[in-house]
């Protein structure tokens, strides 16, 4: 009895401890035992496309396999060794130094041993049967377009969150919401049960730009090529669609293919046409003309004297003497001397309203990160050097963008739309901000730049009509002022004229010079212009305002210096020579 009653007591024991471990402590000790087995694991969300106007692809995720182990089960498993390191040398790594890095972290249980790679050579190793080497799915961002377009799409990193570009920009709306399933572990990581999904995992947005992939390709082809004959520093390119506002093409060089990451250069990560800012020179003379014309002092055939002019005590001289002239020979001769009397006449209000109203010194707004505004002077005291010097170009910055708005006015007769990095599907109405006889009196001036004894003959295409101006100046240093040995070269313009398509601004910084080659903005970027422009056409299938014409991009060559019957400076830099003003009418140059 005593046995028994031992006995029986013992399993009324168990039996209670049995009930307490399953029915009354049963949720706590659930959550003791799933914590240490039930997993949740990520389910990787697909980012969102970023395709052109035309929805092709400029940046896209592909699917790849990325290869991980376990360092404690390599390490309890040598007779694979052999195996192993065959496994390391398909995948391209040194197996002698995968090794030791497994062998160091023998305490742990992950270590990545090769990120994204594509699924075929992932196949190879994991068909290998090898004990505690595991793969996960994850995405790997391509850019077709490679070098071509980086500057504006911008780059991801290994987890594909943005970095740079439009990808850093909308990040928000690109990237997915991960997913996750519940799976039941062993001790050592192994799946023992899937346990659902419970949570899908949701695709980033597409986003469509205002991008057209050909016309990008041939910009970049075109700045690139130049870029090289030239021997320059950098180059910038933006190609905007005259009617809506919308950027068509917009390239820098240098570059880098964003598809190597190997060999990053950060140079070639700059988009220099919102972030690089820059003195307009000559380009600028544009929005002179319009003051003037605004004012009610000139008309377009009032006549200014060019001869060399003493401002501040520095003489202002044109390289040569172009006489008297109208502003319709002042735009095509370029002449410094002629736009800086208009300027002193007008005074700086009246060229600030005109800068100001053509969106000089505000950000254009286009959620690009590192775009810059530029600067607009607002000295207390105004000498008439600083009047003077901002009407030709100098004196305030812009950046390359804001330029090709500047000139998209003029291109709808006095009406400034916003530009636009995203297409745009709808009509964009504008505002007026020039008077239209007046926008139309400064286009034909602008076409006499392009015409012969013009300074931008260069820029001209078979079987249209283009209006453009050049511009140079001098590469300023910061903390050194102005360098006079290295330039940036400039031409803004539009075609066809008479129903403009595309509005084009391209610069082209510190060419070499050494072989005598003319640094102005009429020989080194008006035949870039040209280039992207008669390809635009060409593109965008737009009629030849010239029948019978067919067109043909010209051939880009390093040009020998122009003969001429009359003498041109081909947008020279301004040149300043200190004088002496004696007590009598003589000026004496020091």
């Amino acid at each position: 009895m005593v046995v028994f009653t031992v006995i029986a007591a013992l399993l009324i024991v168990i039996c209670w401890k049995l009930a307490d471990l399953q029915v009354l402590n049963n949720d706590a000790l659930q959550r003791e035992g799933d914590a240490r087995t039930l997993r949740k694991e990520e389910i990787v969300a697909t980012r969102g496309n970023i395709v052109d106007r035309n929805g092709e692809p400029l940046a896209m995720s592909t699917p790849v396999v990325t290869l991980w182990v376990n360092p404690q089960e390599v390490m309890e498993s040598p007779e694979q060794a052999e195996s192993l390191a065959a496994a390391f040398t398909s995948l391209g790594l040194d197996a002698e130094q995968t090794r030791k890095r497994i062998t160091d972290k023998a305490a742990s249980e992950f270590l990545y041993l090769k990120r994204r790679v594509p699924p075929a050579e992932a196949k190879v190793v994991l068909d290998r049967k090898l004990k505690g080497v595991y793969a996960m799915e994850e995405y790997k961002r391509f850019y077709p377009m490679g070098e071509a377009a980086v500057h504006l799409v911008g780059l991801t990193n290994n987890d594909e969150i943005g970095q740079e570009g439009l990808e850093l920009a909308y990040e928000d709306w690109l990237k997915g919401t991960p997913g996750s399933r519940q799976v039941v572990k062993d001790r050592i990581g192994r799946l023992v049960r899937d346990m659902g999904v419970t949570a899908s995992a949701v695709p980033g947005n597409d986003l469509v730009l205002s991008i057209d992939s050909r016309l990008q390709y041939l910009t970049y082809k075109a700045l690139k090529e130049a870029v090289a004959l030239r021997h320059a520093k950098t180059g910038t390119a933006t190609v905007l669609d005259a009617r809506t506002g919308e950027v068509l093409a917009m390239v820098s060089q240098p570059s880098w293919n964003p598809n190597n990451r190997t060999s990053r250069n950060e140079e070639g990560l700059v988009n220099r046409s919102m972030v690089d800012m820059m003195e307009p020179g000559s380009t600028a003379k544009t929005f002179t003309a319009t003051a003037a014309l605004e004012s009610g002092k000139f008309t377009p055939d009032s006549i200014i004297d060019t001869r060399p002019v003493v401002i501040d005590s520095h003489l202002l001289k044109d390289p040569v003497a172009y006489g008297p002239s109208n502003l319709a020979r002042i735009l095509a001769k370029s002449s410094n001397v002629g736009a800086s009397r208009v300027g002193l006449e007008l005074g700086h209000e009246a060229m600030l309203d005109v800068l100001k109203r053509v969106g000089f010194g505000e950000n254009i707004g286009t959620g690009f990160p590192g775009e810059v505004s530029g600067n607009l002077p607002a000295h207390d005291r105004w000498s008439r050097s600083d009047t003077a010097s901002m009407a030709y170009g100098y004196g305030f910055q812009v950046n390359q963008l804001q330029i090709a708005q500047a000139y998209s006015i003029y291109a709808n007769r006095g009406i400034r739309k916003p530009v636009s990095l995203l297409k745009v599907n709808s009509p964009v109405e504008g505002k007026r901000v020039v008077d239209a006889k007046i926008a139309a009196d400064v286009v034909q001036m602008l076409e006499g730049v392009v015409a012969k004894g013009g300074t931008s003959v260069a820029a001209n295409i078979p079987a249209y009509h283009v209006a453009g101006k050049s511009g140079t100046t001098w590469l300023y240093v910061t903390n050194h002022g102005y360098d006079s040995h290295n330039y940036i070269a400039h031409f803004a313009g539009f075609a066809p004229v008479d129903n403009p398509r595309v509005v084009i601004v391209v610069s082209i910084k510190q060419p070499d010079t050494s072989a005598g080659q003319h640094v102005g903005g009429g020989t080194m970027s008006a035949p870039v212009f040209a280039q992207i422009a008669a390809g635009a056409m060409r593109i965008l299938n737009v009629p030849p305002e010239v029948p019978g014409k067919t067109i043909h991009a010209p051939a880009l060559t390093v040009p020998r210096p122009p003969v001429v019957d009359e003498p041109d400076a081909d947008e020279a830099p301004p040149v300043l020579d200190e004088v002496e003003v004696g007590s009598g009418n003589g000026v004496t140059q020091r």
